[in-house]
């Protein structure tokens, strides 16, 4: 009896360490984008005037995440762990993952992204700012089942498309829809020289006419803003650092000398996309000493019932909407007079 009453514990115990198929968000370190890591500044400038802040905080906010890649498991024992806290999620891994998908190549993708990001959230404050700069349309990836494929290059700068410039995605889906699927001229920039190549649009499953490319800003900028973090990936910190950079390019105290933290996507225009893990960004702000955190409105479905207590949360659209939340409760106007989630 004593034997297999061993025997049974020993296999119950082994039984906790199998791996199982999940993957388990919990909150993240909160990072001042006008403070310092490792003694240097998150946000810093060449070749312009630079205001650095003596004051207050605007975080951007990460989630920890766990499982559901191969080289990186969590076992039922954790899994448990999660379920029984209040501040985190569990999800199928199917759910966050692609099947055979590597921590590498999920590394990569995070690191393009907040590359990308960075380039978006400059380009948003100095939109806002009033600071002129130039952006083309680039080709990032051609899929190889694609419309494009053995056409356009990775690359390849887009000039015009049937006849018409490219000044934004706008002008090639208008130029698509037109046409109807019929061949288009585009005309692209490719290791300096012009080319003009023609492209037969295919229809998705929606009816809407692609070029079947995935295309990314290129900006030339008047100055440069450097953004130096590590080990952060991911589009979600692209307000936080338009917002940073914006601070750190104007006199004085932005925040007031008051705790902020926040998270959303940002265009170049300045528009805040939703994001994922927003509860537990909420948490690791409050844990880190946040008054008051900046929600993306398109997540404000996410934010009510997991608010944690002493954190005030401003709903944002836009990043004029974000920069007068934070100039106004920085000069004392009460957060509860501004927009929130309901």
């Amino acid at each position: 009896m004593v034997v297999s009453g061993v025997i049974a514990a020993v296999l119950a115990v082994a039984a906790m360490a199998i791996p199982v198929p999940y993957v388990i968000e919990s909150p993240g370190p909160a990072i001042n984008t006008i403070g310092t890591v490792n003694g240097q500044p998150v946000i810093s400038v060449t070749g312009h005037d630079s205001f650095p802040a003596r004051s207050g905080t605007l975080d951007l906010t990460t989630v920890h995440m766990s499982g559901g890649l191969p080289d990186s498991e969590v076992n039922i024992f954790q899994t448990l762990q999660a379920w029984m806290s209040p501040s985190d999620s569990i999800y199928p891994s199917e759910l966050i993952y692609a099947p055979g998908t590597s921590q590498a190549a999920v590394n990569s993708e995070n690191t393009a992204a907040m590359t990308g990001s960075q380039e978006n959230a400059t380009a948003a404050a100095f939109t806002l700012l009033g600071i002129p700069y130039k952006t083309t349309l680039a080709i990032a990836s051609v899929p190889a089942d694609g419309a494009s494929a053995g056409i356009l290059k990775p690359d390849d700068v887009l000039l015009t498309i049937g006849g018409k410039a490219v000044t934004g995605l706008p002008v090639i889906q208008d130029v698509l829809a037109a046409g109807k699927g019929t061949p288009v001229a585009v005309k692209v920039l490719r290791n300096g020289a012009e080319k003009t190549v023609a492209v037969t649009p295919r229809a998705n499953k929606d009816g809407k006419y692609l070029l079947g490319i995935a295309l990314q800003n290129r900006f030339t900028f008047p100055f440069t803003v450097n953004i130096t973090l590590s080990n952060i990936g991911g589009p979600s910190a692209g307000m936080m650092f338009a917002l940073g950079t914006i601070d750190t390019l104007t006199k004085g105290e932005m925040t007031g000398g008051k705790h902020f933290a926040g998270t959303g996507t940002i265009d170049p225009e300045g528009n805040v996309g939703a994001i994922g893990g927003i509860a537990q960004k909420m948490v690791g702000a409050r844990n880190a000493g946040a008054d008051y955190f900046l929600a993306p409105a398109a997540n404000c479905s996410d934010v009510v019932g997991h608010v944690p207590n002493g954190l005030h949360v401003v709903k944002v659209a836009t990043l004029k909407e974000a920069y007068a939340a934070v100039s106004a409760i920085g000069t004392g106007t009460e957060s509860s007079t501004l927009p929130t989630c309901k």
